[in-house]
């Protein structure tokens, strides 16, 4: 299980975000690049659709290839009164030949996808991951080799997204972990339950130059 929000921001603002999490985390951030395949279940697999997604994580000396499920939000009365998505998720590495295995079970490919940006992991009331990255359609399929022939899919765009593990037991207090962290972003952007569209923050160029200008007097 997991909690999450996302948001979007301008790239011209991504440099000043980052000094922001720096700041905030204390931790270095760690470099994305992620070859992302979106698989949907066959008729044959049963009347309830399926989505699993197979990463291909780029930044390591040998691909590293992970399934990742990602399930049905939480609903009810429960739901509705946190500012943040509570989902079951399941995550588990894999060889190179899952991606056969998927085909053999009757999954079809959909889309895929690259990734490529920044993440930093640290802890505060939880264990929460912060991701900045941006995607970008592929031209040929299962071009592993020419992954850098891509079109980007939201130019001048980036996605944020802040994610914690959670549980049944302890889901609130994430929660409420990942809302009051997201505060310290809002003058950059605004973070909500995915699917809830809130476009761009109009303090953020404002902000941004405030930052920039203030880790500029800082090295100096």
């Amino acid at each position: 299980m997991e909690c999450v929000v996302q948001g979007i921001i301008e790239t011209q603002h991504v440099e000043a975000l980052e000094i922001l999490l720096l700041g905030l985390c204390g931790v270095p951030k760690e470099n994305i690049r992620v070859h992302e395949l979106c698989l949907k279940s066959g008729p044959n697999l049963g009347t309830e659709a399926s989505e699993i997604r197979i990463l291909c994580d780029l930044m390591q000396p040998e691909p590293a290839w992970t399934v990742r499920h990602v399930g049905g939000s939480m609903r009810g009365a429960g739901a509705d009164q946190i500012s943040v998505l509570v989902r079951p998720m399941v995550e588990s590495k894999a060889s190179k030949h899952v991606l056969r295995l998927f085909y053999l079970l009757g999954y079809k490919l959909d889309h895929e996808l690259l990734r490529v940006g920044f993440a930093f992991h640290f802890q505060r009331g939880a264990q929460i991951t912060v991701t900045v990255s941006s995607y970008s359609k592929l031209l040929k399929l299962h071009a592993t080799e020419s992954i850098d022939d891509n079109v980007p899919v939201t130019p001048g765009i980036q996605m944020v997204e802040v994610t914690a593990p959670a549980s049944a037991e302890n889901y609130t207090e994430v929660a409420a972990a990942v809302s009051s962290f997201c505060e310290y972003l809002a003058p950059l952007l605004h973070l909500s339950k995915p699917g809830v569209s809130t476009g761009v923050v109009p303090t953020a160029a404002a902000a941004a130059a405030s930052l920039m200008s203030f880790s500029g007097s800082t090295n100096m």
